[in-house]
């Protein structure tokens, strides 16, 4: 029966803490979330959507423009004609005094001199950028939503060792009253011990405060109220594999950015093109039906058809403007070449940050156990007499200073490592 009771006690306990696992969020759970309600990304969404737009705008100018126009003219006289018949003079009417005319007419440009073709390719150039910002976008909002993430974790961590401060100078406030009911210590050591307690209990508000802080900053990012519940899992992204020279490699080819300032530049290109090719000649048919009320005239409706040539052979602004695009392009490049140093550093940078991180964990990870067994020891000796109580609380600061520089050590390998896969635009 008792057996029965235990396995019945451990289940129930395994789905609690299945469940309360379930319930947690996780890194990518918050992406998600973010990505579909983050009214930068929304807006990022939008700019493409325009763009896409703007590219069937322009891949228009191929197809047939029909443009109807009707209109009512009253003259003040009856339009007439004077001629000399048989050496006398004779007028007639060549038209209403009041008439309608209306006309339907049809454009196809033949030959733009590549005008058309050059548009269509700068704005598809310019909607790849889009794309690109677009990317970046997300990039940009995970990589906040990771740090918010971490940030919450690491306020839940000092929340924890802050806790067992108090904890712990609690326990010690006890075994000084008890000594000191023994008339073993003086009051000075419950006065410093008590004092010590205060100022724990302190830094605990302080950092509840934090905690309450990050957690909203977080709830904002992923546009929620702030005063939701969170619960984070502590699991994040692996670290990349690859030498230094090879991550910087990859990231000059994954890095949005870079991509999106040299589809800038390739749109501002092609504008200059169709600039130029603007002063060429445009050819274009026209044809439709035209229609003048005129009783003095045989064919009221007439059908028609013509093909149009027009050269600007020359136009003062034209050229001005398709160099200054052109300098828009070279300054676009040069962006880029600066880009592509400032990718550099921050890859070598979020790279050595990891391995510091590292090393730090490794040494703090000592440290603590060295810090415990220092307290440990410090307390007996204190209650034996041998130590002070000064030492005892130096000890405790020194654990709880290790136990802080661990989590440190821990959350700042884990931002190292989202920032380098930010940096390489892999994130």
């Amino acid at each position: 029966m008792n057996n029965n009771c235990l396995i019945a006690g451990l289940m129930s306990v395994l789905i609690i803490l299945t469940a309360t696992e379930a319930s947690a969020e996780t890194l990518e759970d918050a992406w998600s979330i973010a990505i579909e309600n983050n009214h930068q990304i929304k807006s990022a969404k939008a700019d493409t959507s325009a763009s896409e737009q703007q590219l069937n705008s322009v891949k228009g100018q191929r197809l047939p423009s029909l443009n109807v126009s009707s209109g009512y003219t009253q003259f003040s006289e009856t339009p007439t004609a004077k001629t000399q018949i048989d050496g006398q003079t004779a007028q007639f009417n060549t038209s209403q005094a009041g008439s309608v005319k209306a006309q339907a007419i049809a454009s196809v440009p033949i030959f733009t001199s590549g005008r058309i073709s050059h548009s269509i390719d700068a704005a598809e150039a310019s909607l790849q950028a889009v794309q690109s910002n677009e990317i970046t976008s997300v990039l940009n909002i995970k990589m906040q939503v990771a740090e918010a993430y971490v940030t919450v974790l690491r306020k839940e961590s000092a929340l924890q060792v802050a806790q067992s401060h108090v904890d712990m100078l609690g326990q010690h406030m006890k075994d000084v009253n008890n000594l000191f009911d023994q008339g073993v210590v003086a009051r000075n050591d419950v006065l410093a011990a008590n004092v010590e307690l205060v100022n724990a209990q302190q830094l605990v508000v302080q950092a509840n405060n934090q905690l309450d802080v990050a957690r909203a900053h977080y709830n904002r990012l992923l546009d929620r109220n702030l005063a939701n519940a969170v619960k984070l899992v502590h699991q994040f992204p692996n670290v990349p594999k690859e030498t230094l020279s090879d991550l910087s490699s990859n990231a000059l080819k994954m890095r949005p950015e870079l991509a999106a300032l040299a589809q800038q530049t390739e749109s501002l290109e092609q504008q200059a093109e169709s600039a130029k090719a603007d002063l060429l000649p445009q050819v274009a048919v026209n044809g439709g039906y035209q229609y003048q009320e005129n009783r003095y005239q045989a064919f009221q409706g007439m059908w028609m058809a013509n093909v149009g040539v027009e050269w600007k052979i020359f136009d003062g602004s034209s050229r001005h403007r398709s160099d200054t695009i052109t300098r828009q392009a070279i300054s676009l490049k040069e962006q880029r070449d600066d880009l592509t140093t400032m990718i550099g550093l921050e890859v070598r940078q979020a790279w050595l940050d990891f391995q510091e991180t590292q090393k730090r964990i490794t040494v703090t990870q000592q440290a603590i156990a060295q810090a415990d067994e220092n307290l440990k020891v410090t307390a007996d000796r204190y209650q034996q007499g041998l130590s002070t109580n000064t030492d005892v609380l130096k000890a405790e600061d020194l654990r709880t200073t290790t136990h802080g520089n661990f989590n440190d050590a821990n959350y700042d390998a884990a931002l190292a490592v989202l920032h380098l896969r930010r940096a390489i635009g892999i994130l």
